[in-house]
């Protein structure tokens, strides 16, 4: 199901997530891999850098001050991911902004707890993310 309304959502972007999504496709972005609308367990980030470990949230102000917002970071974290998230309005106004503090949030090491805790996932066991577009 949540595979099903990813997929619709990869169709139906907002027109910030498709201004983003032109920036990082296709390795555009320092040459970083990044997936859209991508599961992780029971929630959908809207863009990661399964690398990395980063997810990008593009987000307007239904998302100020969220409780779900906050409990979904705090899950996805556990999980051994860092969560940036960038507002609509900066990436129409401030896209040098959005890809310098994205390219900052990919150069800089994970910390050391992050790196023991959760090793990347494997293919052939667990969430395999390196098959969804």
């Amino acid at each position: 199901m949540l595979r099903d309304r990813a997929k619709a959502m990869r169709s139906n972007q907002t027109d910030a997530e498709h201004r983003l999504w032109q920036i990082l496709r296709a390795k555009r972005l320092g040459g970083y891999k990044f997936k859209r609308q991508l599961v992780i367990d029971q929630y959908i980030a809207d863009f990661v850098c399964p690398q990395h470990r980063l997810i990008v949230e593009a987000d307007g102000g239904q998302h100020c001050e969220s409780d779900y917002d906050a409990a979904r970071d705090e899950y996805l974290t556990s999980q051994g991911f860092r969560i940036l998230r960038v507002w609509n309005s900066d990436i129409f106004h401030n896209e040098e902004g959005v890809c310098d503090a994205i390219l900052a949030a990919l150069t800089a090491p994970l910390p050391a707890r992050l790196q023991r805790a959760v090793p990347p996932p494997l293919k052939g066991g667990g969430t395999d993310w390196s098959d969804h577009a």
